[in-house]
């Protein structure tokens, strides 16, 4: 029989006290949990660090390297990592699940460290492509634990606002990687100097992980209820330990002794909420917001606006994006944060098509053209950036938990990666009219898919969640 996955920290507003006075004794305070969430976080802003460290130092490192003005070798140093990230995700879950959550932090930063070195000592293409392929395996593993470790050790009345932290961090890493770049262009070598100062936040990220709580839900499931209830200790503080153990034992009884099988992924109970995932990180990646980041320089340099501007801008629309999807997770919801935000897309998308139609000319060209991309930017900071890796690891099984969010991340990389390797060649042969025209499409698609698929987990514990979506067979 097929166990359920309680949330253990869902108890929380049912617990009683040991002395049966029966009186009801809150939520744990955020602030045990808060250390650990912003360590992992740490994860997520080397991914974003590495997502932005090439835009402004492919100039002068492909004039140190050889290639400039060979497109095809500056298409494969973005192209490598991509598929690096792919292969990582695919391994992200058997990792996760082997190691544990902690190990796996650590297996992650360990290629980041070997790429981003290799990079910045790279004498030639072929070394850069190496440790951008190093590079790209560690940020395929990142995302996924990231996601896992943050569902298993957050209370559920902030797991919402605690998801939102990992946006906030690959925002803060993106931003942090321009202004280091903003001088490579002026400083030869400096292309070196950004590469290696990624090595420091990844070498903090294994050091302090050795002192970091493992995910008690993962030390259950290997047996080690006594070091499971020493984390939970930590996490939640003495009242709660013995209620969440109590919890814990009674929804995950026999429910891990069996190996995950691909087939029950794709073919058994689980199969609608990974085909929910997957499509919900497809439709996230064929919205166009990747299209947008290779496009926004064009667009801002007709209107005047020189790239490094340009960027800040970008930059500053995605932080406030992810900040009010902070403060607004646990109060709005992960579903309608979603639907405002696709919607959002949409209006976006639909704005950049105008402005690429005959309809408009002269200088509003290029403010409908600016304002959309902006507009676009932020809207996809709210909701449709950083919900699903949230909701998925909130929908998803604790069995099955890992392997599933491998899969789904492997679609996200695989989508990514055709959307950039396609995008110039499309806007090309259709022109901005047509191809934004298709984006808004996808988003509006989006915002048909949540609203008859996707569960609202505001406030829900796992074990309801999971049957929603999971009925009994």
């Amino acid at each position: 029989m097929r166990g359920r996955h309680v949330d253990s920290y869902s108890m929380y507003k049912r617990v009683r006290l040991l002395s049966g006075v029966g009186k009801d004794i809150g939520n744990p305070s955020w602030k045990r949990s808060f250390p650990y969430i912003l360590l992992a976080a740490l994860s997520s802003f080397l991914f974003g660090y590495h997502l932005g460290v090439v835009n402004e130092t492919l100039e002068s490192m492909s004039h140190d390297l050889g290639f400039h003005g060979d497109t095809m070798a500056e298409g494969l140093v973005v192209s490598t990592c991509l598929g690096g990230a792919f292969v990582g995700s695919l391994f992200s879950g058997s990792i996760a699940d082997g190691v544990g959550r902690r190990r796996a932090f650590q297996l992650c930063a360990l290629p980041l460290i070997i790429g981003s070195s290799m990079s910045a000592t790279a004498k030639n293409l072929w070394g850069m492509l190496l440790g951008r392929l190093f590079v790209g395996t560690g940020m395929g593993i990142g995302p996924p634990v990231a996601a896992l470790y943050v569902a298993e050790v957050s209370p559920a009345y902030v797991r919402g606002t605690y998801g939102s932290c990992s946006q906030l961090a690959t925002c803060l890493g993106l931003m942090g990687a321009l202004f280091i770049g903003f001088p490579a262009k002026q400083i030869e070598g400096w292309w070196r100097m950004c590469f290696w100062a990624s090595v420091a936040p990844a070498a903090l990220l294994t050091v302090f992980m050795e002192f970091s709580v493992e995910s008690p839900h993962w030390l259950f499931k290997r047996g080690r209820g006594a070091d499971a209830e020493a984390e939970f200790e930590k996490l939640l503080g003495g009242p709660y330990v013995k209620g969440a153990m109590a919890e814990l034992s009674k929804s995950q009884r026999g429910d891990e002794a069996d190996t995950v099988k691909l087939s029950e992924l794709f073919y058994g109970h689980h199969r609608k909420v990974v085909f929910m995932g997957s499509s919900l990180f497809a439709l996230q990646q064929l919205s166009g917001i990747n299209a947008v980041f290779y496009f926004s320089s064009t667009v801002f340099k007709s209107a005047g606006v020189p790239s490094e501007s340009a960027n800040i801008c970008v930059g500053i629309a995605n932080l406030l994006g992810s900040l009010f999807a902070l403060v607004s997770m646990d109060k709005l919801g992960r579903k309608a944060l979603l639907i405002a935000s696709f919607s959002g897309m949409a209006v976006a998308m639909t704005i950049q098509a105008t402005s690429a139609s005959s309809l408009v000319s002269g200088s509003s060209v290029i403010y409908l053209s600016v304002g959309g991309m902006l507009l676009f930017v932020l809207t996809f900071a709210m909701g449709a950036g950083p919900v699903p890796g949230l909701l998925l690891s909130e929908m998803f099984p604790s069995r099955v938990r890992a392997k599933a969010m491998s899969i789904c991340m492997a679609v996200h990389w695989m989508i990514n990666s055709l959307v950039g390797l396609l995008f110039l060649r499309l806007l090309e042969l259709l022109g901005p009219l047509v191809l934004n025209t298709i984006f808004a499409t996808f988003c509006l698609l989006a915002v048909i898919f949540v609203k008859k698929n996707v569960l609202e987990t505001k406030g829900k514990s796992l074990q309801d969640i999971e049957i929603a979506l999971l009925p009994p067979v």
